[in-house]
């Protein structure tokens, strides 16, 4: 059974998002792999900070190149739009967990690409701002 001192530590972390921000964290070190880690890890949180404070877009892995080429995996006859499943999987994929359940295009099970890098750069915004907003 959990100490008072354990407990009240795993609330800390919970209200804070520490454990977020840390894998979040790690996984841009792993990623790009900065010639200095320290220096790399300040100006994250540095953006983070200017994130929070001014809702600009946030640090985080997957940029308007790699969306394209998600979706480009998900529509190799170039259809211009792919299925809500496809699109339902995809933002799972990487990794966003409040995914919107009514896309412009779900009444006809056809998410544009626009929809999709919309929702995906908003859904990937939201998981990586391990802050409350201001």
């Amino acid at each position: 059974m959990a100490t008072q001192r354990e407990k009240d530590a795993a609330d800390y972390l919970k209200k804070h998002r520490i454990i977020e921000l840390m894998d979040n964290l790690s996984s841009m070190l792993f990623f790009y792999r900065p010639e200095n880690p320290r220096e790399f890890l300040v100006e994250q949180l540095e953006q983070l900070k200017i994130s929070q404070q001014s809702g600009v877009k946030g640090p985080n892995l997957f940029n308007n190149s790699n969306l394209d080429a998600v979706f480009g995996i998900l529509d190799p006859s170039n259809q211009k739009y792919i299925t809500f499943a496809q699109y339902k999987q995809a933002l799972t994929t990487l990794g966003i967990t409040d995914i919107n359940e009514c896309p412009e295009g779900v009444n006809e099970d056809r998410i544009s690409h626009v929809t999709f890098k919309t929702e995906a750069s908003q859904g990937l915004q939201r998981c990586s701002a391990t802050y409350e907003q201001l």
